[in-house]
């Protein structure tokens, strides 16, 4: 349903907005399969900044309560999390760096999809939190894995199995969040943040995103080939072992 999840680009600023306002954004596994192909146009896109929203009044409200408890336990597990996972994991890997915009709630799986990103901005009056537990539920699409990578353990052991839900300071105060700024706001305050990006040098950005995602452990052997890979391609041994082959002699090193 790639109506219900919008890419728009503008000059080196691509917006991937959730557009399910009526359902405060939760995602249907439509959505999810249309968030991950949106992820591939954006890595082949020539935009260096990604800002992530969502339309209405929530961000993000998570998995879709009526769409996922209508599968059975093998659909659960072969379509919604590995799926759900392929998506978010092409977002948090993303080359270019990634801001989310909370100027609604995120829960569940919303604060799982804001985890993915390099940057939290959220306005005043939000709240994130993890109460899959009170459904009798898991944290799914990396809702412990990597947000304990971003956010650290204790605080998601207050989310995911206390049920603590935070208000955007304290967000702020526990790292979940990096900037709060007032109600209306967030989107501005993302786009200034977008610029000072631009102001960048863009290879050098791709590159410390890799390998800030290889030292916390997100896609660490891509990571490693694509650096080396991308030194060794443009080598003069590269060019010289190609022109050895192309003339069938030994190549000399």
């Amino acid at each position: 349903m790639t109506e219900r999840v919008r890419l728009t680009q503008d000059n080196g600023v691509a917006l991937l907005l959730l557009d399910r306002a009526d359902k405060l954004n939760a995602l249907d596994l439509d959505m999810v399969r249309a968030l991950g192909d949106r992820c591939r146009e954006i890595e082949r896109s020539n935009a260096r900044v990604v800002l992530l929203s969502g339309a209405g009044k929530a961000f993000c409200a998570g998995g879709d309560i009526a769409a996922w408890s209508a599968l059975s336990p093998e659909e659960f597990g072969r379509f919604w999390l590995r799926e759900g996972h392929a998506a978010f994991d092409a977002l948090a890997r993303l080359r270019q760096p990634v801001i989310a915009v909370l100027d609604g709630h995120a829960l569940g799986g919303g604060l799982e999809l804001a985890a993915c990103a390099d940057l939290r901005i959220a306005e005043a009056h939000i709240r994130v939190g993890q109460p899959e537990s009170g459904l009798g539920i898991v944290p799914g699409w990396s809702g412990t894995q990597r947000a304990v990578r971003r956010f650290g353990a204790q605080t998601v052991r207050r989310m995911a199995l206390m049920g603590e839900v935070f208000s955007a300071d304290a967000a702020l105060q526990l790292g979940i969040v990096d900037r709060v700024v007032p109600t209306g706001t967030a989107m501005a305050a993302a786009r200034g943040v977008a610029q000072q990006l631009l102001q960048r040098g863009g290879r050098a950005s791709e590159l410390i995103k890799m390998m800030i995602n290889a030292a916390e452990g997100e896609d660490r052997e891509r990571v490693i080939d694509t650096l080396a890979g991308t030194v060794a391609a443009g080598s003069a041994e590269l060019a010289e072992g190609l022109d050895a082959f192309r003339q069938r002699r030994p190549p000399q090193f």
